[in-house]
């Protein structure tokens, strides 16, 4: 069996693609994740999947490279990792009371093959005070997440609503997806 890697040192992606329970490495692309001028939020989370799984798969020949981004698209505007209290802050009041697409992109590269699929998650926001805000940032500190929340922690409190048809996505690796993709590549998940 090839060499399993996923470009990615997120640890939710990590423990997302180990729920599959195939051997697997991970490593940092270093792919620049600047947004192209214009660019779409789709089409940036689309391109950075694929350039992080070329950018390690050029180091590994021979194995099978998966590379994952996530974008939050409000009115097609892309919202990314806030970084900073300051920055979250700032993104889930603008998100408040709204609806945000956050598009999650997943791309397979190994020999022969140079694959893309993207799932579309639409998630609507309650209405949220400030006081709110600032108590799901203290005590969820989502700065490392696009759009500023953990759903899979205290941000599901921050929502109303849902809607995908791939529900890991929205975490950050969509496996339905990824599944498909490892197929194609030869690797079976349940072999």
């Amino acid at each position: 069996m090839p060499a399993l890697i996923l470009a990615s040192t997120s640890p939710y992606r990590r423990e997302l693609l180990a729920r599959l329970r195939l051997p697997f490495e991970a490593a940092a692309s270093q792919v620049d994740e600047t947004a192209l001028p214009g660019e779409a939020p789709a089409a940036l989370a689309e391109r950075l999947a694929l350039a992080k799984a070329r950018a390690v798969a050029a180091q590994r020949p021979g194995a099978v490279v998966i590379g994952s981004d996530q974008v939050a698209d409000l009115d097609g505007e892309t919202i990314g990792k806030p970084g900073t209290h300051e920055v979250a802050t700032a993104q889930l009041r603008r998100m408040s009371g709204r609806e945000v697409i956050f598009q999650t992109a997943v791309a397979v590269v190994a020999p022969g093959l140079a694959a893309i699929e993207r799932a579309e998650v639409r998630v609507r926001f309650r209405e949220l005070s400030d006081a709110a805000i600032e108590a799901y940032l203290k005590a969820d500190r989502p700065y490392d997440c696009a759009g500023s929340a953990k759903v899979e922690s205290l941000g599901i409190a921050l929502l109303d609503a849902v809607v995908s048809d791939d529900p890991t996505a929205l975490i950050g690796l969509p496996l339905i997806r990824t599944c498909a993709l490892l197929r194609r590549a030869g690797l079976e998940p349940l072999a």
